[in-house]
Parts: structure tokens; C-alpha cells; sequence
């Protein structure tokens, strides 16, 4: 377990009129950590003041520091990411969590949640989605990777019927971005709507436009409409 001294740069920021969020990195695996240090601290508006190697350093690193996120692994040593997330919410509950792990099955999941994460990302997210779903967590939001959230509605009994029959192949996700495309939101709105970055959303319209055939947004809200993805044509 280690933290950066008040004043310790990691490399060039750029200022910005945003608050700086402290956050501390918990991974067991010293690449991956080391990695996520790097990567994260380069991030205009992140600096990272801490890392830990096992749930049980996180949280006195935590109870230290008092950081504005915790970006945390599930299989650690000593103490897992579940149980740190607890303690951690307990003792400092103005502190966030977000999970990031390469388990995602569903106890997993609704472990970590019911624990009190704010976030579950899968460790093949990239640089931009972690930022988002950190700074997400920091304004008390919830985000969540696709494929999660995929496992969440298919392990509950109240997901939307609609989403068990999707036509032509469009995933639940595709399906949400098209009845946003629909309402006439931008791309921009849409991820942040949906705790993703403006990148996912260009690559969801995308599969849209080849899934369905559609030219153009014109197309594909008129696809919406014919196919009852959204209820009622606009007047």
C-alpha cells in the first residue's frame, strides 16, 4: 500500500474548471495496478493519491486519505473488493466505489452492489469509460458496463418484453440508444444519459444502422416506430 505525497504530480495536467476528484486504485495484480495509476493519472481532472494491493489496504488507505472514489477489484487477498467496499461505505460513506473486475457473473454483481458500489465496469473498459463512470460515481450516479446491466435485466423478472424479442438482432442496448435516436437526442445526450462514452454510442448507432438497414437517424427512427421499439409515431 503506498499514496502520493499532497504535491506529487504523475505528469502534464490540463486545468480545467472542474473539481479534482482524489481517487485510489485497488488491484492485486501489480501490472494492472501500476497500470491503472499511469493511465488514470494522466486524466485531467483524476489524481490518483493512492494505491493498494488487497481489499484490507484499501481500506486503510481509505480511512487515511479519503479519497472521492475507490476504483476497486473483487479477488484480492487478505480482504476481497466486496467486503472493503463495505467497511469502506460504513466507515466513510461520502466515499464511492466502483468495481472493476474481470468477474462479472451475476453474484458477483449483486454482491458488490448490495455492498454498496456505486459502479461495475469489466476490466476490458478503456481509459475514457473508467473516467466516466469515476466521475459519475463522484456526483452520487450509478453506471454500470453493458454486459453488466445485460446480466442484471436478464437475471431479474421485471426486464421489458419488448427486449426478449428484439428484431433483426438489436441488442437491449442498441434498443435503448435507438428509442433515444428516436426522441431526437444527440449523441452527446445519449451517453450521458446512459453513463457511456460519445464513442459507444457512435459504435451502438452504427450496429443500428447495419442491423436494420438504415441509411441514415431518418431511417432508423422510422424503423423505431415501424417495429414498436418506440410506442407511437410522434405528432
Amino acid at each position: 500500500m503506498w499514496s502520493f505525497p499532497r504535491d506529487r504530480g504523475l505528469g502534464p495536467r490540463v486545468v480545467t474548471d472542474e473539481r479534482v476528484l482524489r481517487l485510489v486504485i485497488a488491484d492485486d495484480q501489480t501490472a494492472v495496478r501500476e497500470g491503472l495509476v499511469t493511465l488514470l493519472g494522466l486524466v485531467a481532472g483524476l489524481d490518483v493519491v493512492g494505491a493498494a494491493r488487497d481489499g484490507r489496504d484499501a481500506v486503510a488507505l481509505t480511512l487515511r486519505e479519503t479519497p472521492d472514489v475507490v476504483l476497486m477489484d473483487l479477488r484480492m487477498p487478505v480482504m476481497d473488493g466486496v467486503e472493503a467496499t463495505r467497511r469502506i461505505r460504513a466507515q466513510r460513506p461520502e466515499v464511492e466505489v466502483v468495481v472493476l473486475s474481470t468477474h462479472a457473473d451475476d453474484a458477483s454483481i449483486l454482491d458488490a452492489l448490495r455492498a454498496g458500489a456505486r459502479g461495475f465496469l469489466t476490466k476490458d473498459a478503456g481509459r475514457a469509460e473508467i473516467a466516466l463512470a469515476v466521475r459519475a460515481a463522484a456526483a452520487g450516479q450509478t453506471m454500470l458496463s453493458a454486459d453488466v446491466q445485460d446480466r442484471l435485466l436478464a437475471a431479474t423478472e421485471h426486464g421489458p418484453p419488448a427486449r426478449r424479442e428484439l428484431p433483426d438482432g438489436l441488442t437491449a442496448r442498441e434498443a435503448d440508444v435507438l428509442e433515444r435516436v428516436a426522441a431526437g437526442l444527440t449523441n452527446g445526450r445519449i451517453a450521458r444519459e446512459l453513463f457511456i462514452t460519445e464513442a459507444t454510442v457512435k459504435t451502438h448507432v452504427n450496429h443500428i444502422f447495419a442491423k436494420t438497414g438504415a441509411r441514415d437517424r431518418a431511417q432508423a427512427v422510422h424503423y423505431a416506430y415501424r417495429h414498436g421499439i418506440v410506442a407511437r409515431q410522434p405528432d
